[in-house]
């Protein structure tokens, strides 16, 4: 067995030679921001068979999700899909853009979608999003998108983001009071922010997931340039600051970095199922900016999660199962593909 001191001077040869590569993958997200979390154009769709299930936050007001019933009507297998930063406040992005939720819930799997969160990271903020002290309200319409929406009004700007504290709590028991849904050993899975988010929610409340699913997602947020790439992706996912998530380089940053808290997953037993493709265009990523915004995302995402692989090998975590497709971009169709690989490893370790 390695000594402690031997296992540090891995990690900081290890960060040493990445820090160089890191910097120019956030060069390039800086330029590709434009479509974080998005891939695609979304071409909005609706599961009939799925139902809206509200529930009151005390802090962000009547919250939406999308829920769909396993086939065989169980009421023990849950698992929660997680969306995008861009996620709109109409239907999640799972439900708009693939039909994961139909094979789940043919998986005999129960499928909750929270609706809404956009760049919330679906974590407990410090403070309603704003800018040199201005509230929200006073800039442009909000459009969705764009550094000129950081002063208009909107989710997480009239109101603190306390997304972790609904899912675990709100969410969690209206599940259960309401249709029956076992609140322990659930399954969790997310593309992007919502893939970080995933492994959050699970390292901290393991008695509600068993399992964790991460699709691109930036899994060493600490590493040199990032937290100023996520801010350039809220910025224009929305207009949010990171500075009103959390405070830099702070308690509340490390704790929702997946590199940092990886020791707790191991302690958990989590079982992870942990993606992310090369950022080479597949047959069916047409020739297009949103490609090549596409490629260089992932290509961020790629380093982020060998990174994290590296610090759960260096841990001697053996619960995760790692998938590196040779193809795929930032993209639905890349998420989608990785869900179906993913369902029976869910399958087998939740409910």
């Amino acid at each position: 067995m390695r000594s402690t001191r031997t296992v540090s001077n891995s990690l900081r040869r290890f960060g040493f030679q990445c820090r160089s590569v890191a910097l120019a993958l956030v060069a390039l997200l800086a330029a590709a921001i434009a479509v974080v979390g998005a891939g695609a154009t979304a071409q909005a769709a609706f599961t009939p068979a799925a139902f809206d299930f509200w529930v009151d936050s005390p802090t962000m007001g009547p919250i939406k999700s999308r829920v769909l019933r396993a086939a065989d009507g169980n009421t023990n297998r849950v698992v929660y899909a997680l969306d995008g930063m861009r996620a709109p406040e109409t239907l999640n992005g799972w439900e708009i853009e693939t039909n994961v939720a139909e094979v789940l819930a043919s998986w005999n799997i129960n499928v909750v979608m929270p609706v809404g969160g956009q760049s919330s990271f679906y974590a407990d903020w410090n403070a309603p999003s704003e800018f040199f002290g201005i509230p929200a309200g006073t800039g442009s319409a909000n459009t969705g998108s764009g550094a000129t929406d950081a002063l208009s009004g909107g989710p997480g700007k009239s109101y603190r983001y306390e997304w972790e504290t609904f899912i675990t709590r709100d969410l969690r028991w209206a599940l259960r009071d309401r249709l029956g849904f076992n609140p322990n050993r659930n399954g969790v899975f997310g593309l992007s922010m919502g893939g970080s988010a995933a492994l959050t929610l699970a390292a901290y409340h393991p008695d509600q997931f068993s399992y964790a699913g991460a699709y691109s997602g930036y899994l060493n947020i600490s590493a040199p340039g990032m937290r100023e790439a996520i801010r350039l992706a809220m910025l224009d996912a929305g207009g949010y600051n990171v500075d009103a998530m959390a405070p830099p380089w702070g308690p509340q940053w490390l704790r929702m970095d997946p590199f940092v808290f990886a020791p707790n997953l191991i302690a958990n037993g989590t079982r992870l199922w942990i993606a992310a493709a090369s950022g080479r265009p597949s047959a069916t990523d047409g020739p297009s900016v949103a490609t090549v915004n596409g490629m260089a995302l992932e290509a961020l995402a790629l380093a982020n999660t060998r990174a994290f692989q590296v610090r759960m090998a260096t841990l001697g975590g053996g619960n995760v199962t790692y998938s590196f497709p040779a193809f795929g971009i930032h993209a639905w169709n890349t998420w989608q593909d990785e869900a179906y690989r993913m369902i029976p490893d869910l399958s087998a370790n939740i409910g």
